[in-house]
């Protein structure tokens, strides 16, 4: 698989042995007038070629067409492997932006809406062990459709914080056999105070007499076994324990995870199926205007992530590119990362799991409720709770999220009747929480606040004189802490005395490349507020802001706005290619003392020191 890009497995949290990855070259055609079906696109062959898994926009592609595109096909014949015999094939993808139809052997196999989650398709019937397999897709992303974008930009060229568009295939496409009645993907809940995992062995049916079985293991080698029948229940339950003598607590920079296999037996106490996954024992919870981690106040000192890269845009260039975005902002200084405006590729998830990186999952849903014109702002539709509900499946068994944020800045103003955008706020929040009870919940990050029991309470803040942001900060004890406003107008439901913090802040503007260069022309450079005129007044101005924060003992956390420059937009601790675009210790050291609110009192958690 050397020569495949992407090789590596894509779901680490559901592994099975046999698998075939179907990035590389596959047929490629734009379809400007979405008339492709009508031309018969769906049985001929296509006009040009590209390199699965990278957007047709980005350079990895091979193809770079940065224009809009309101359709993409996509065809690749694959051999399904005569080995797999006996078993159906499925088709993943790990994300297709926008609208997507897949053929395979002429016959429709699957649909999907939404450009962040994973679909699967179903060979069987259509492509056996041992056949070929004609696999046509049609992706499409109208520029004037209604649909979650994230920071995509609306217009042809990049601006302020809107960038390059990514259409089409841009994660992973593989093929993996599995038996006709099969595991499906588990849900793997710690309970720290019982030192305990809870396995939810999801199946696609029941078949008499069968079982399901979890088995825990450590580096030391297995630690405890549940079975259960599989023939009562579609999801049966099982509880593994841990002993006292083998907990090893999940935290910041303690990335301690346990190894979980899951396995399907029959009658006999054959195998019939299993898969491979892993968990953290942490806890999650909230203590007056506290989140705690294992029973311990720990200040979240994030950084916001938006995931982009100069040669592949949305999808990264490698799987070491992945871990090198998390080691760069540990060595910054930051414990984890607000991942923003983009689901990301459930193997950086992993890489926060195993390097104990705090993580808050996002919806990519930028501009909603914005009152432009339709080609600046997105409008709501239903698949914003259908994605998100589907990203929730994927991801809720990650120790490293600690908290989600389904939507961001939805700059909705407070009326005397309910909107549809109220309603998706409302019920994103309450999918979140019904998938999800472990983990606290923000309703909309920043600005509209729309749920008053909302488990946490946030703002955005781009002063940039540290005294003033002092002021402007507030009293988070006395109830009233800074609170977004549009021209002069309240826009959020009142603070209800919830965990509070700033979730961007900062976003200092500083490119000493660029600088000279770029002069006062904000296409080329831009940044918040503004620009610093060296990398001295950029230190300053951090400690400054920054310290304003760890003092506060009402707060929980921060998120520094961000962590690289994305095109234009140059207010990044790296420069957009990763490299060191100042001094990196410095910040690191601004950001290592302790935080007033962890030195408050703690509760001591099973298997801690504390």
């Amino acid at each position: 698989m050397s020569d495949i890009p992407r090789p590596e497995y894509p779901r680490p949290q559901m592994v099975r042995p046999d698998w075939l990855n179907l990035n590389g070259t596959w047929q490629f055609e734009i379809d400007g007038g979405d008339s492709g079906l009508e031309r018969g696109l769906v049985t001929s062959d296509l006009s040009g070629s590209i390199t699965v898994p990278f957007a047709p926009e980005s350079e990895l592609s091979g193809v770079e067409h940065v224009d809009f595109m309101d359709a993409v096909w996509y065809r690749r014949t694959v051999t399904v492997p005569a080995n797999w015999s006996g078993r159906r094939a499925l088709l993943h993808f790990g994300a297709v932006d926008h609208d997507t139809t897949v053929w395979v052997n002429g016959t429709e196999v699957v649909r999907h809406r939404g450009g962040f989650s994973p679909f699967t398709a179903d060979l069987h019937g259509v492509a056996a062990p041992g056949e070929e397999a004609t696999i046509v897709v049609r992706a499409r992303d109208p520029r004037h459709a209604n649909q979650a974008r994230g920071k995509q930009a609306t217009k042809f060229k990049n601006s302020e914080c809107n960038y390059t568009r990514t259409t089409g295939i841009w994660q992973t496409v593989w093929l993996e056999p599995v038996p006709h009645t099969h595991l499906r993907r588990p849900r793997i809940t710690p309970d720290l105070a019982s030192t305990s995992f809870t396995v939810v062995a999801a199946l696609s049916g029941n078949v008499p007499g069968y079982q399901v079985r979890a088995v825990l293991s450590d580096d030391a080698g297995e630690i405890a076994t549940a079975t259960s029948r599989a023939d009562l229940d579609l999801a049966p339950s099982l509880h593994l324990a841990v002993p006292q003598d083998r907990v090893r607590l999940w935290s910041v920079g303690q990335g301690n995870l346990y190894g979980v296999r899951v396995e399907l037996l029959d009658a006999d106490g054959a195998l019939v199926d299993s898969v491979d996954s892993y968990a953290g024992l942490r806890s999650v919870a909230i203590d007056g205007n506290r989140i705690l981690i294992n029973g311990e106040p720990v200040f979240q000192r994030l950084v916001l992530d938006q995931g982009y890269y100069p040669d592949g845009l949305m999808t990264a260039p490698s799987d070491a590119a992945l871990v090198e975005d998390i080691e760069l902002s540990l060595n910054a200084g930051f414990n984890g990362a607000r991942l923003h405006q983009k689901v990301f590729e459930e193997r950086f998830l992993y890489h926060a799991d195993r390097l104990g990186y705090l993580v808050w999952g996002e919806f990519g849903d930028w501009g909603i409720g914005g009152g432009g014109p339709i080609t600046d702002h997105q409008r709501v539709t239903a698949s914003f709770i259908t994605q998100w509900l589907e990203v929730l499946d994927r991801d809720v068994s990650h120790p490293s999220i600690v908290g989600w944020c389904p939507l961001n800045e939805t700059w909705q103003v407070l009326h005397d009747r309910i909107t549809d955008l109220d309603d998706v706020t409302r019920g994103m929040w309450l999918a979140t929480k019904a998938a999800d009870p472990s983990r606290p919940v923000l309703d909309t990050s920043g600005y509209s606040h729309r749920v008053l029991e909302t488990d946490v309470y946030d703002s955005h803040n781009y002063t940039q004189d540290p005294a003033a942001f002092a002021e402007e900060m507030g009293d988070v004890a006395g109830g009233t802490p800074w609170i977004n406003t549009h021209d002069g107008r309240t826009i959020s439901q009142d603070y209800n005395g919830q965990p509070y913090f700033v979730s961007e802040y900062g976003g200092i503007w500083w490119n000493p490349d660029a600088l000279a260069a770029a002069g006062d022309n904000r296409e080329e450079s831009w940044g918040y507020g503004q620009r610093v005129a060296d990398e001295e007044e950029f230190q300053v101005r951090f400690a400054g802001l920054t310290d304003v924060l760890l003092d506060d003992v009402n707060m929980f956390g921060y998120c520094y706005t961000q962590l690289t420059d994305v095109f234009q937009e140059e207010n990044g601790i790296y420069r957009f290619d990763r490299s060191v675009k100042l001094d990196v210790d410095r910040v690191r050291a601004v950001q290592q003392r302790p935080a007033a609110i962890e030195a408050t009192a703690r509760v001591a958690a099973p298997g801690s020191a504390g």
